[in-house]
Formats: C-alpha cells, sequence, structure tokens
C-alpha cells in the first residue's frame, strides 16, 4: 500500500485539471488589471513549501516581465511593524491553509495600504482567501499528509496561469493544458538508483539554478521533512562560494539540471563535481550525457519544475521508505502551521 503522502502526489494530475477548468474569468480580470496598471514592483508573502512556489512565481514574473519582485521578510509587519509604503506595489501570497497569521496579516496591511493583493490558495474561504483582493484557489482538494505534494504542484500551475493571463500568452497557455498528461508520465520516472546514495547518508546537496532552484529548495524540505536528511538546497554559482569546500570523497549530490540557460553550468559542475570526488546523482532530460536519473519536461522549460517535482515527491516516499520512516507523520511537525 502506498503512503498517503504518495497518494496524494499522484492524485496532483486530477487536480490540475479541476483547476485549469475553473476561474477563467477571474484570471482574465486580474490578467487585464496587471496590464493596465502595469506594477514594476511585487513582494511574494509565503512560508515553507509555498515559499518555494512563491520563488517559482517571483522567477516567472521578473524573467518574462520585467516586474522586480522581492520577498517579504514577514517579521517587518507582524513583529517590528515597519512602515512600509504599500501603494502602487504588487504582493502575491502563496499558502496550503491560508491560516498563519504571518502570512495573512501583511496581504491584509498591504491591501489596507492600497497594494494589489492576490492571494494563491486551496482554502478560498480561509483567512488568507478572505484578506486578499484576488484570490485565486488551487483546486488541490484536501491534502492530509503533513508533507505537502499536490497542493505545491497546484501552486505552481496557479503562478503560471496568473504569468500566462498577465502577459495574454497563448503559448504559455497551450502548454499549461498539457500538463495534466505530462504529470502522469512523469509519475512513472523512476529514481531507485539513488537510493543506494543516500538511504544510509547522513546529509547531501541538492543543486540547481535558474528556474530549476525553487524545485532545488522544495526537493531538500521533502528529504528533510520525510527522510530525516539533512539536505542543503544550493544554487550552481552560489556553491562554488564557499560550499565547495565541503564536498569531499563520496559526498552525495543530487543535481537537478532543467532546461534553459542554467543548463550549460548544472552539467559542468556535475563534472567538477565528480572529479573532486562527489558521489553525484545528475538528474536530467532524456538525451543528457551522462545522467543517472530521468528528469520529465512539459511542453516549455518554464513548465518543467511543475513536472519534475513529482518524480521527485515519488523519490522522497521511496526513500523514507528505504530509511525506515513513516513518510505520513514526519516527527515534530503538523499540516498547519501558524506563526507570526
Amino acid at each position: 500500500m502506498n503512503p498517503l503522502m504518495l497518494e496524494e502526489a499522484l492524485a496532483a494530475a486530477a487536480a490540475v485539471e479541476r483547476q485549469l477548468a475553473a476561474d477563467g474569468p477571474r484570471l482574465q480580470a486580474l490578467g487585464e488589471h496587471l496590464r493596465r496598471s502595469a506594477p514594476t514592483r511585487a513582494l511574494t508573502v509565503a512560508r515553507g513549501s509555498s515559499d518555494h512556489a512563491a520563488g517559482y512565481l517571483a522567477y516567472l514574473v521578473m524573467a518574462r516581465l520585467g516586474c522586480l519582485v522581492a520577498s517579504l521578510p514577514m517579521s517587518l509587519v507582524t513583529l517590528h511593524r515597519a512602515p512600509l509604503v504599500a501603494r502602487d506595489t504588487l504582493v502575491m501570497a502563496v499558502s496550503q491553509s491560508g491560516q498563519s497569521p504571518d502570512v495573512v496579516d501583511p496581504v491584509r496591511y498591504f491591501r489596507e495600504g492600497g497594494a494589489t493583493t492576490v492571494a494563491l490558495v486551496n482554502d478560498a474561504a480561509s483567512p488568507l482567501g478572505q484578506a486578499a483582493e484576488w484570490t485565486l484557489p488551487l483546486h488541490a482538494g484536501r491534502e492530509v499528509s503533513v508533507a505537502a505534494t499536490k497542493s505545491y504542484i497546484t501552486s505552481l500551475v496557479a503562478a503560471a496561469r496568473l504569468v500566462a493571463h498577465w502577459q495574454d500568452d497563448a503559448e504559455l497557455h497551450a502548454a499549461l493544458a498539457r500538463i495534466p498528461d505530462q504529470l502522469r508520465a512523469a509519475a512513472e520516472m523512476d529514481w531507485s538508483a539513488a537510493l543506494p546514495v543516500l538511504r544510509d547518508a547522513p546529509h547531501c546537496m541538492v543543486v540547481s539554478r535558474g528556474v530549476g532552484f525553487p524545485l532545488a529548495l522544495e526537493a531538500a524540505l521533502k528529504l528533510k521533512e520525510t527522510c530525516a536528511l539533512q539536505a542543503e538546497a544550493m544554487s550552481g554559482a552560489e556553491i562554488r562560494h564557499g560550499p565547495l569546500a565541503l564536498v569531499d570523497e563520496g559526498y552525495p549530490v543530487l543535481v537537478l539540471a532543467t532546461r534553459g540557460p542554467a543548463r550549460a553550468g548544472l552539467l559542468a559542475l556535475a563534472s567538477d563535481l565528480r572529479l573532486r570526488g562527489a558521489r553525484v546523482l545528475l538528474a536530467a532530460p532524456a538525451g543528457t550525457p551522462g545522467r543517472d536519473l530521468p528528469l520529465p519536461t512539459a511542453s516549455l522549460p518554464d513548465l518543467d519544475p511543475i513536472v519534475a517535482a513529482l518524480t521527485v515527491y515519488r523519490f522522497a516516499a521511496q526513500l523514507s521508505l528505504a530509511r525506515g520512516l513513516d513518510p505520513d507523520h514526519p516527527r515534530h511537525l503538523s499540516k498547519v502551521t501558524r506563526t507570526t
């Protein structure tokens, strides 16, 4: 019997189909509003897996629309009560539960100050859903396992839909329509070759760059949560600014070489790490020289992290069981986390 975490991850394709069939008029209206207002600065508000989804959203907005995006340190609002200027700002919050005060309060603050506020949230009736001017439901359905899976994947899809409507980009819309079938294909990709490397490992690095870096952050978090593995996400560029000193003989490094401008540098880094004695697990699309693990692709490189996330989740559940753990009940954690 599969762990609940895996069953929920495998339900992501159906959840994405539900989302793609819903909320078209609201998204179209939001896209028209953003094109009229033409914001030049934006903030993301999120924690945990949702913050990784927010990082993906920020990447798409900056790369495709040229609007500068920063991640808000929420304590500036919730603890320091800083006098932040809200007007002429786009604020995009991402949350599964929509319950945590440190996500909800900044959205209220910025909306009251005149900002455009958008919430990507699974529970549209939650405090966050009520606080934002524009609420985009994830349509993930109920998620019980502590580790977010289908809610993360649907957050990425909602992020890409927001950008597609903002850009009014027909190619991106068409590529999103093919995501459900691509997720089903991603569910079949097998990373069992990585089990001997990570089954008994005390630590590892997860490396990517560009649009793939939020996926590295999410993969590292899942390895911490479900496998009690001290996994650290690193940018393929930042690893050379100090963390490379950690690498010694046999040090495990998972490299997520998604398509795009960063791919060539990640492949070169994987070769360099092997020469330094690291046990590299290169996850890359078909046809990549030296790859160890298959990495699924979408119709556009910008959407690759959506389908690759499902392959990562399948492996995290598999590795958790191999390490004698229960991926559905990580120690010390609960499904809804409320922080201020």
